[in-house]
């Protein structure tokens, strides 16, 4: 691979700033000086040194956000604040994409990479991977809603879900507090959901994606590296409705 997008992918800048980087002379490949960007590396072969330190090429990254409500999950957008635009800037330069969305006004995990495969995974009608959402509802939740939902309701344009579960947490009259787990991603699904059974959702947050949870340790708006351990968990199957 060139060697501007090997240390792009690597931390240190924009290929804009790489290209200065290495105009410096302070880039080694094996011990020599190299400044033309187009030099060729082999990531499994070759050692690349930026000012002494040894620059280890990393492909894909995967992180976990927290995603604060106002930001929409795109890579970009003219008038709204994506979530790309949360990412400092080393770690944009993997060029990662949101796995999935979450609507604007929804908070909670949000997987952001640059590995297609684990993304066609993760989205893949045919794989069912469990979401799971905690939300603030109004007014009580009946009874039947646990069977309806465990059959799957009617949408406003005919379209029937898949099967989810319902967990009710706390059952007010005015306001009640639950967890759905859903194995697809229609638009505004959970909020369409309860719409159906005549119930609106007041605040929406995802917490599970599959097996991996939400590290609620991590504030609105902030993100980190998956651990090995949490790449594993997503490529973890379960049946939530047994």
């Amino acid at each position: 691979m060139r060697i501007d997008k090997w240390l792009s992918n690597t931390g240190f800048g924009s290929r804009k700033e790489v290209k200065q980087l290495l105009k410096s002379g302070a880039v080694k490949l094996n011990g020599t000086v190299i400044k033309d960007p187009k030099t060729q590396a082999d990531p499994d072969k070759d050692q690349v040194v930026v000012h002494g330190e040894e620059a280890i090429y990393k492909e894909f990254i995967y992180l976990m956000m927290n995603k604060p409500d106002g930001v929409i999950s795109a890579t970009e957008d003219s008038r709204h604040e994506t979530v790309i635009d949360l990412l400092e800037l080393e770690d944009q330069s993997f060029e990662p994409f949101p796995v999935g969305r979450l609507d604007k006004d929804t908070e909670g995990l949000l997987i952001l990479t640059n590995d297609g495969q684990l993304a066609h995974s993760l989205l893949s009608p045919k794989k069912h991977v469990p979401k799971t959402y905690f939300a603030k509802i109004n007014g009580s939740i009946p009874e039947d809603t646990y069977e309806k939902f465990k059959q799957g309701v009617v949408l406003e344009d005919g379209y029937h879900t898949q099967p989810a579960k319902l967990e009710v947490i706390t059952n007010g009259l005015e306001e009640s507090e639950i967890y759905l787990t859903i194995t697809e991603g229609k638009f505004h699904q959970v909020k369409r959901m309860f719409e159906a059974v005549e119930r609106k959702v007041i605040y929406l947050k995802r917490v599970q994606m599959g097996s991996l949870k939400l590290d609620e340790s991590l504030p609105l708006g902030t993100y980190r590296e998956l651990t090995e351990e949490e790449l594993s968990l997503l490529s973890e199957r379960r049946n939530v409705f047994e």
